[in-house]
């Protein structure tokens, strides 16, 4: 999953960002509002954490811009600010949580999770399909209740698609979500990976929609 992280303090967003980048995330980040905006048009993000007092103006203003332009991806507001009227502020202008200064980074990293569960249409932190499990908080994968050893890259992958079944996802979905923006692959390194995970998990589990892109499968075809 890709994070889009919108803070001026620099040594905050590097320690937010190691954090997050130890828990299996893509990390970019951006200091102000007005690099935020570019880069929230312009790439593809499962998740934005967004710092209130940016130097370029509040940034309840940039999300409400961002809402009421269509821009639907989670948003966690980070912020100093503890009075009620701030957060009603923030969840006014779109933000889906709020954590306040100072924290734990593990506690966004859970909240981010739990976002981007919930706008996949998941509850819980457990994924499943059919026998194919994925923990998000360990990033533990179980295949009939036993370990499956991934790297991860291939976790990463697996975990895009999980969120996304019974959905066919794009191969260019998959370069804007799962890989760093500086290292995207070429279609090939997409199929190579795909197959990969295949020989782990069984190759019927990952289907090919031709012109279409991947879908994770519950059942084998003629199993029924």
């Amino acid at each position: 999953m890709k994070c889009l992280l919108v803070e001026d303090d620099q040594a905050l967003a590097r320690e937010l960002s190691q954090a997050l980048r130890d828990g299996d995330w893509l990390v970019e980040h951006a200091a102000n509002g007005q690099d935020a905006d570019f880069l929230v048009r312009t790439e593809a993000y499962d998740t934005l954490i967004l710092d209130v007092g940016l130097p370029d103006g509040d940034g309840t203003r940039w999300l409400a811009a961002w809402r009421e332009d269509g821009i639907d991806l989670p948003v966690l507001i980070l912020t100093a600010r503890e009075r009620w009227a701030d957060k009603a502020a923030g969840f006014t202008a779109g933000a889906d949580d709020y954590v306040t200064k100072p924290f734990e980074p593990a506690e966004v990293l859970f909240r981010l999770r739990a976002l981007v569960r919930r706008s996949h249409g998941h509850a819980h932190p457990v994924l499943k399909v059919g026998e194919l499990s994925l923990d998000t908080h360990t990033q533990h994968v179980t295949l009939v209740g036993r370990p499956v050893g991934l790297t991860a890259q291939e976790t990463r992958l697996l975990g895009y698609l999980m969120h996304a079944a019974p959905r066919v996802v794009s191969r260019t979905e998959l370069s804007e979500h799962v890989y760093d923006r500086d290292h995207e692959p070429d279609s090939n390194v997409i199929d190579v990976q795909v197959s990969r995970l295949r020989r782990k998990l069984g190759s019927w589990r990952i289907a090919t929609q031709r012109g279409q892109g991947y879908r994770l499968l519950a059942e084998e075809p003629g199993s029924e």
